[in-house]
This record gives structure tokens, C-alpha cells and sequence, in this order.
């Protein structure tokens, strides 16, 4: 994982998320995802070349139950972009890096 992807879990949502200066780009994600792994270098791009407006996390779906629950997250990868603590993009399954960075252009 790159060094500016921070890991989130039910405890930490409200902190990093939520409470973030930055929008938030969050992967919801599992160990045993196929599509998760494809999308990951993805992410980590965008993480990268966005990196000061914008903070990415993941959140592993199986260990946090919880917060992918309330969020109705139902299929995996999920992408949610939190814009001053409310979830403003959704987007499930697998996009390339152009289409992830022009969804999140429109709120950036």
C-alpha cells in the first residue's frame, strides 16, 4: 500500500473520513476481491497524483462490517469520495484511472 493510503476501520471512519479537511476517497475492499486487486494500482495512482487536494483510505470490508453496512455497500470494490463529511460520488466495480479521475474532477 502506497505511503499516502491510510487504512480506516469502523473505529477510525469518523476521524478520517468524516472529520477530514480533504475530500476523502475511500475503497471499500477484501482480501479475496479479484476486481479490488485489479482496481488497487488504480488507486494508488490516483492517491498519488492527487495527493494535495485529496486523501485516499481503505477499508477491508470483512474486518468492518460496520460503517460498508451503514453505507449500503453491497458489491466490491466500492469507491465512496466524502466531501466535508458527506458521501458525494459512488462508484462500484472496476473503472480505469481516467474514468475514476474524471468522476472525481467534478467534485475536487
Amino acid at each position: 500500500m502506497g505511503a499516502n493510503i491510510i487504512d480506516v476501520t469502523d473505529d477510525t471512519f469518523q476521524t478520517e473520513v468524516i472529520e477530514s479537511e480533504l475530500p476523502v476517497l475511500v475503497d471499500f475492499w477484501a482480501e479475496w476481491c479479484a476486481p479490488c486487486r485489479m482496481i488497487a494500482p488504480v488507486v494508488e495512482k490516483i492517491a498519488t497524483e492527487n495527493e494535495d487536494r485529496l486523501r485516499v483510505a481503505k477499508l477491508n470490508v470483512d474486518e468492518n462490517q460496520n460503517i460498508a453496512a451503514g453505507l449500503g455497500v453491497m458489491s466490491i470494490p466500492t469507491l465512496i469520495l466524502f466531501k466535508d463529511g458527506d458521501a458525494v460520488s459512488r462508484m462500484v466495480g472496476f473503472a480505469s484511472k481516467e474514468q475514476l479521475q474524471s468522476q472525481l474532477d467534478t467534485h475536487l
